[in-house]
């Protein structure tokens, strides 16, 4: 008997990872809050018809209806075996035209032979034609009190809105590896079966969240390996790399060992490129929650993978693929030993010298007697960075450094001074932040070489006035020379 059907679950408490769902059927069975109609929705394999089978069985229980079937009685009995005549399952894949819908409308009209409810268990419920669907609305809604309808879906989003008003629906999640690898360490003890955990692991990892297609993993791992479950045998059966592979591949990219990298891709070349990238996936997953990366690096690392996903579409060979990816992988490493030195640097700073005064920071000002000396050093730094950007502040002359302010004295040219504004935030700030404490403010004097032009004087033409008579010639004198005029002649012989 396949371990799937020997180990499927009898009762709620042992259902795996649907711990929210299951503790509320069991209230609604024990204080007879029943409803006439339940939607079970959620990824395959994750408990949606085992539940609807034990909760209809704690319904027909001849006990009563409870969270906790005799398992004794004839309705418990034949539950457990599939045969209950008023437990009615149908699969709505083959059965979905509304032909089939009928059928189950008719057998509600009457009443249950043996039981307490005439229970419908309706599974992929999504897959009914729009016609069936419509029919069973008025059923779904106002059944008889003996009727109860239990759907099961895989894809509720494709149900209309009009069954989902009328059902109960509740969402079976994504089983946790955890859980998954538990229930398979105990059905290999049951079942007397040397394993390895690390296999364990990677049979729960592969089922996706689903727990029949990891049981049914497991039964083909046993199988395959004779009754001794390795890691190495369920890599080869499943086809995929050895998650300790990928562990030795980030050893050496961190450390920047190209060489053995090369090596490395030569071995894994064979392997599906998808999987590889899943399981390097997982790894970074593991690694960000373990603290063993940091967040920037790993961000790093998965806009690689991204860009690499897109040269798969093209169908390129796998093992260009995997160097181009390891390579800017390693690539990326190096900014990432300077975040460690910054945190190395921040440790080593003491809080004391840090001044808030209205929720402003004042930066630290290096404990560097010579300000020149800081002023050389940053050229020397522009020089081994880009010679253009060295070359344009030759022009640029130090004046002073004091309390995290730089003021320089600027005379570069235009050209010069694109090419500063273009590089400022990327290069020239952060060696600024580097060499003279982050959040120095940067203050530049205006060039003492260029002149001011001097101001033009604008010429005041004279107006022309127009005097008819002596007296009012001599008044007008008077009033510009403030001095005394005893006769003007204005008429002068031709």
């Amino acid at each position: 008997m396949v371990l799937a059907l020997k180990y499927r679950p009898k009762k709620f408490s042992e259902v795996v990872g649907q711990e929210a769902t299951i503790k509320t059927l069991m209230s609604a069975l024990d204080k007879k809050q029943l409803a006439n109609a339940y939607l079970f929705s959620g990824l395959r394999g994750s408990g949606k018809t085992t539940t609807a089978r034990i909760f209809a069985k704690a319904l027909q229980c001849s006990n009563g209806e409870s969270s906790t079937p005799c398992e004794e009685c004839e309705n418990c009995i034949m539950a457990n075996e599939n045969r209950h005549i008023d437990i009615i399952e149908m699969d709505a894949a083959s059965n979905r035209k509304i032909e089939d819908i009928k059928e189950i409308i008719e057998h509600t009209r009457y009443k249950p032979t043996i039981g307490r409810y005439k229970i419908f268990i309706i599974d992929e419920a999504h897959m009914l034609t729009r016609e069936a669907e419509n029919a069973l609305l008025k059923t779904l809604e106002e059944p008889p009190s003996y009727v109860k309808f239990i759907l099961a879906t895989t894809d509720p989003l494709k149900l209309p809105a009009t069954i989902l008003s009328r059902t109960q629906h509740y969402r079976f999640t994504k089983i946790e590896n955890r859980l998954i690898k538990n229930h398979l360490e105990f059905i290999l003890a049951n079942e007397n079966i040397d394993y390895e955990p690390k296999a364990i692991e990677l049979l729960a990892k592969s089922g996706n969240g689903s727990l029949r297609d990891t049981i049914t993993l497991l039964d083909q791992a046993i199988a395959y390996s004779k009754g001794n479950v390795t890691l190495d045998i369920v890599v080869e059966m499943l086809g995929v790399i050895n998650p300790e592979i990928i562990d030795t591949i980030f050893n050496l990219v961190l450390n920047q060992k190209k060489d053995e990298v090369k090596n490395i891709i030569h071995t894994i070349a064979n392997y599906d490129i998808d999987s590889i990238l899943d399981e390097i996936m997982t790894y970074l997953k593991e690694a960000l929650f373990e603290n063993r990366f940091s967040l920037v690096t790993i961000e790093r690392f998965f806009k690689i993978i991204a860009d690499i996903k897109e040269l798969i579409k093209i169908n390129v060979d796998t093992e260009f693929v995997l160097s181009l990816m390891l390579f800017k992988m390693i690539e990326a490493t190096k900014p990432h030993k300077i975040d460690e030195l910054i945190k190395e640097f921040e440790k080593d700073v003491n809080v004391k010298n840090v001044n808030i005064e209205a929720n402003k920071l004042t930066p630290i000002t290096p404990k560097i007697e010579n300000s020149q000396d800081l002023f050389e050093k940053l050229k020397k730094e522009l020089y081994d960075r880009d010679i253009d950007i060295y070359k344009c502040f030759s022009d640029v002359k130090f004046i002073s450094f004091e309390n995290g302010v730089l003021k320089w004295e600027s005379c570069v040219n235009e050209n010069c001074k694109k090419l500063l504004m273009q590089y400022w935030n990327s290069v020239i700030k952060v060696i600024i932040d580097d060499i003279f404490g982050i959040g120095t403010k940067v203050i530049p004097e205006k060039c003492s070489k260029i002149k001011e032009k001097p101001k033009e004087i604008k010429k005041i033409e004279p107006k022309e006035i127009k005097i008819d008579h002596k007296e009012e010639i001599i008044k007008k004198a008077r009033e510009v020379f403030a001095d005394e005029i005893l006769e003007v002649n204005i008429y002068q012989n031709k």
